[in-house]
């Protein structure tokens, strides 16, 4: 028999803690809640979770504060933060403190399934993945970071799976519903404002220090990234490129 998912839920509104619990009892989830802070940290300090949802608005610590703590305890479960502020700098907060994902209330439940769903998915293999260059854009898998005209840029799990996209699709537009199975193993509609938000965070990464920039938003479609040599190639460990994958230019 296939063991439950553990969820930690920290939630101080008793009404919507109790809906959670009560949701995700019924989809098979094991569920533990905490109503502060403090007790979140304690729960996860002792307990595994496979996932935590956690509201940012609690009565003692900040949410945002509970999402740093954990993840300098080095706790990688999944983190999908609950809140009411949708302005797009507490979206990037957010994701700077450690979040996976966010939900703004009042939510959906079955899109907060379907997003938990998603958060719990085995990720990518990428160690086992040879670079990949298009231009001036390396992308390591291994380290999972790109490189551009020599310069080394770290980048978060959605960060790198949408640059992986976008490199593997090399002078096309993208829409938002590829960006989002590829990403998130899910289909785009309830995602697109969180796509959105990666890909804003993705070119303050790739983009902004540099005079050009090669994600360009095609209004109405979607994406595309823009190089002056946009050919896709594999690199082998010895350095040499093969699987070259010719694209017509933008």
């Amino acid at each position: 028999m296939k063991d439950r998912h553990h969820i930690l839920v920290v939630e101080d509104e008793l009404g919507i803690a109790l809906t959670l619990y009560s949701t995700l009892s019924r989809a098979d989830y094991k569920v533990v809640h905490a109503k502060t802070g403090r007790t979140a940290l304690r729960k996860a300090a002792n307990h595994y979770f496979d996932l935590i949802l956690l509201d940012l608005g609690l009565p003692d610590i900040s949410g945002l504060e509970v999402c740093r703590r954990l993840r300098a305890e080095s706790i990688t479960a999944p983190i999908i933060i609950l809140t009411g502020d949708g302005t797009l700098r507490s979206k990037l907060g957010l994701f700077d403190a450690g979040a996976t994902d966010y939900m703004t209330k009042p939510f959906n439940l079955e899109e907060l399934l379907a997003r938990i769903k998603a958060g719990l998915r085995p990720q990518p293999d990428y160690p086992n993945q040879p670079p990949m260059q298009v231009g001036e854009l390396i992308l390591h898998p291994a380290r999972r970071s790109v490189e551009r005209a020599g310069m080394l840029i770290e980048l978060r799990k959605k960060e790198f799976a949408l640059m992986e996209y976008f490199m593997q699709h090399p002078g096309e537009v993208v829409d938002r519903t590829s960006l989002a199975e590829h990403a998130w193993g899910s289909k785009g509609g309830a995602w697109t404002n969180t796509i959105d938000v990666h890909i804003k965070h993705l070119r303050d990464k790739v983009d902004r220090p540099f005079a050009q920039p090669v994600i360009t938003t095609v209004h109405g479609y979607g994406y595309k990234l823009v190089t002056s040599r946009p050919v896709a190639k594999r690199i082998n460990q010895e350095g040499r490129r093969y699987e070259g994958i010719a694209q017509d230019s933008p």
